[in-house]
């Protein structure tokens, strides 16, 4: 597989698994439950909430303007969300941390667009 065919496939799977818009994950991100979820390095922002914030970076650049860091961003992005959505729990789920976490990192499980 050639570099260009590898980053069309993590492209491809990053604007399927984000499924929130970068203003919409921006607004998200600004919440205190955005804040909240997570797993927080000494007290800091939590990992999911630092990629949400790379994540609206990535979403508002061309496909040209994409970094090999933007690329390795993406595909850590698809697999913790792939591997998050394998982990749901049972019953309502608008407002768990497994929802607010998955948030973080630009997908809405309620989102069924």
């Amino acid at each position: 597989m050639t570099a260009e065919e590898e980053h069309r496939e993590i492209r491809d799977s990053f604007r399927e698994l984000v499924n929130m818009t970068p203003s919409a994950l921006e607004k998200w991100l600004a919440t205190d439950e955005s804040r909240a979820a997570g797993q927080h390095k000494d007290g800091g922002e939590s990992t999911g909430h630092a990629s949400g914030r790379a994540i609206v970076d990535i979403l508002r650049k061309n496909k040209g303007d994409l970094s090999d860091t933007d690329y390795a961003h993406m595909r850590k992005v698809t697999g913790y969300i792939r591997r998050h959505l394998a982990q749901r729990p049972s019953g309502d789920v608008r407002d768990t941390r497994w929802r607010h976490s998955l948030m973080n990192w630009g997908h809405d499980p309620l989102d069924d667009r």
